[in-house]
């Protein structure tokens, strides 16, 4: 099962749509701060545009998403990024997104080093999550001017560490861990396509006009 939570009125197709407000196409109506009522081992696929901000403790939604989804579900999450004026004077939004967030989000990383190219142990106590979701890929999508082809990639890496305004969202495929999983596996599900929110088609067609036009 495909599950879109937090759809409005614009449910992904072929997907089950959750909303706290009963809009036209919405198959689920809850609020996802206190449950999502679906049994354990669910969703095979969760998609979560641009709502995960909103929520009150962005652990315990997680927590709830990672019930109702099955071992090697796909959790695609898209967010606005955290290091951007319009962002973070949001009062609305109550939590933040950027490329540093998903090691907080997998047991593995506050796993003792198994070697020494492993992440470090943070020296401060840091809860260690009530779920695993590993990181397959993510993507930055930036904002005016910076998503034309004028700027290398190297260049924008340094750029958005610099400097605030040069990234609009965030992107990632997260894969759900409830039993071993081999690095062999992660890789190759990290080369397969994943479906992705509708809203980014009309974006990357965008994008592609500003390119041909420079």
């Amino acid at each position: 099962m495909k599950i879109d939570i937090g759809c409005g009125s614009a449910k992904e197709s072929g997907y089950l749509g959750i909303d706290r407000t009963a809009y036209p196409g919405v198959d689920i109506v809850c609020n996802i701060n206190e449950e999502i009522p679906l049994p354990d081992n669910t969703a095979e696929f969760v998609m979560a545009s641009r709502v995960l901000p909103y929520v009150d403790n962005l652990m315990t939604v997680l927590a709830e998403i990672y019930r109702i989804s099955c071992h090697k579900a796909v959790v695609c999450i898209l967010a606005p990024y955290a290091h951007s004026y319009p962002h973070s004077s949001n009062p609305f939004f109550k939590q933040k997104f950027d490329e540093y967030t998903p090691r907080y989000l997998t047991g593995s990383f506050f796993q003792p080093p198994s070697s020494p190219l492993s992440p470090a142990v943070p020296d401060y106590p840091v809860p260690v999550p009530p779920f695993d979701y590993r990181l397959l890929r993510m993507e930055l999508f930036y904002q005016y001017p910076f998503d034309q082809s004028l700027y290398e990639t190297e260049e924008l890496d340094i750029l958005k560490t610099l400097q605030a305004n040069v990234v609009h969202e965030i992107m990632y495929h997260f894969v759900v861990v409830k039993k071993d999983i081999s690095h062999a596996e992660l890789e190759a599900m990290s080369r397969n396509p994943q479906p992705e929110p509708r809203v980014l088609l009309e974006r990357r067609r965008l994008s592609r006009l500003r390119e041909d036009l420079f």
